[in-house]
């Protein structure tokens, strides 16, 4: 044969060969997952829901030269809280600690850095060789799964004060899930790190992480460990898709109709999860966070493109009803107590912030960041432009965004952290090229 023709045929071919080895290593690593008996079972939805949200055309389209400047910024976060000798990044601005959620946000902006072009290969490698070494080698609580809280400095286990913990203090299996998001990017779109992640997840033991369809995490506090089933509405189904495609059974935590309720929030019947405070324990947040990723990442199914579309237009019913701009969502704050669930609805009330132990501190409220950007990249309606416009200088050019703004004062929420800088990344990057996993489901809102 020809070899300039063999050659030529080889590069109109090299799309198909690429899916088709990509295949072959996802193949690889669901069987290692598979290995660790779990299963995967296809949940039946039959809920019957009136359709209200808009068909929404994702075309990509490159930044503007703002926008662009909007992602050197957000990425300057990422190069000043870069711990050179784990490969972790912090997940607050100068303090040494991180979670596997913000590890999974942080790996999740170094993907969308990458493809945006602020940096190159040899900077895209170094990071993820670095980071997935480190996986593959840090201590697990008990020898069964990933820590809750880790020093990035160091890569030891410690509690959420940062101080060392011999035996750790638990784990979170959303946090695991979150993680697990970029990880399975990597693995189809970057097979040459296939073998650190398959070495990593081989260290998973999933005997109490996943039950009967459920995910469950581990507390152990004053020498006394407690599951606790993790996960609510939004939330749950959003990382369970990732349990659900690597081969692990999450029919239940995937059912959106099992503790479904509504609550009419001016006229909008948002949905929220039965399971609150008083009758499990647990706060069952309804706030911006999940429902905006699961649009970034894979692009919503069915059921969280309708919800996602009544969280936020439940936010915009409050602006139109009291003249306050509204992106509500979990942020970390720049004072005590640090972190707030600002919510559309939690435990039986509207529009209140909490903190994860459930006290009110509504003084507290602010606009949203990273909220901001999420819902104006996803519907770009007059209401988000408002509150863009408002946020768009919230930043500091040499460390990274801020979170937000107070609503009470008007002042800065002026914590700078890995999961504002983030999400801004990510939405970014999905003006540009639409959902970033673009092998799960249906890409574009499908139905």
């Amino acid at each position: 044969m020809n070899m300039r023709l063999f050659r030529e045929g080889v590069l109109k071919a090299r799309n198909h060969i690429a899916l088709i080895l990509g295949l072959i290593l996802g193949t690889v690593l669901v069987y290692e997952l598979k290995k660790l008996e779990t299963k995967f079972t296809v949940p039946e939805v039959t809920i019957k829901i009136e359709k209200t949200a808009p068909q929404v055309q994702w075309l990509p389209s490159p930044l503007t030269p703002e926008e662009r400047l909007y992602a050197q910024i957000a990425w300057r976060y990422f190069e000043n809280n870069y711990q050179k000798n784990t490969g972790l990044v912090n997940s607050v601005d100068g303090f040494p600690s991180t979670t596997l959620w913000d590890t999974g946000n942080y790996l999740m902006a170094l993907i969308s850095a990458y493809k945006l072009n602020l940096i190159d290969k040899t900077e895209f490698d170094k990071r993820l060789h670095k980071i997935l070494d480190t996986f593959c080698h840090m201590p697990f609580y008990n020898h069964e799964l990933p820590n809750k809280a880790y020093d990035t400095r160091t890569a030891q286990m410690v509690d959420y004060t940062n101080k060392p913990t011999e035996k750790g203090i638990g784990w979170s299996a959303i946090d695991i899930g979150r993680v697990l998001i970029p990880l399975s990017i990597i693995n189809w779109e970057f097979p040459q790190y296939n073998a650190q992640i398959r070495q990593f997840l081989k260290r998973f033991k999933l005997k109490h992480l996943a039950q009967k369809g459920m995910f469950f995490g581990m507390k152990y506090k004053r020498g006394k460990e407690s599951l606790l089933q993790e996960g609510r509405l939004g939330y749950e189904q959003f990382t369970a898709k990732m349990f659900a495609a690597l081969g692990i059974d999450a029919t239940n935590a995937l059912d959106y109709k099992k503790f479904l309720g509504f609550v009419d929030i001016y006229g909008i019947k948002v949905p929220y999860d039965k399971r609150d405070k008083k009758h499990s324990g647990a706060n069952n947040y309804v706030l911006s966070e999940p429902y905006i990723l699961d649009g970034l990442e894979f692009g919503w199914d069915h059921y969280s493109k309708e919800f996602a579309y009544r969280v936020y237009k439940a936010q915009e019913e409050r602006y139109k009803h009291t003249g306050i701009l509204t992106a509500v969502t979990e942020d970390h704050l720049d004072r005590p107590p640090y972190f707030i669930y600002n919510c559309v609805f939690v435990n039986g009330e509207a529009w209140q912030a909490i903190t994860d132990k459930g006290e009110e501190i509504n003084a507290l409220k602010l606009l949203s960041t990273k909220a901001s950007f999420g819902w104006y990249y996803l519907f770009h309606t007059d209401y988000t432009k408002k509150f863009v416009k408002r946020i768009k200088n919230l930043y500091n050019k040499n460390k990274g965004w801020y979170a937000g703004v107070y609503e009470k004062t008007g002042e800065i929420n002026r914590s700078i952290n890995c999961n504002t800088n983030a999400v801004i990344l990510e939405a970014l990057y999905f003006k540009t090229h639409g959902p970033i996993f673009r092998l799960m489901g249906k890409n574009a809102g499908g139905d």
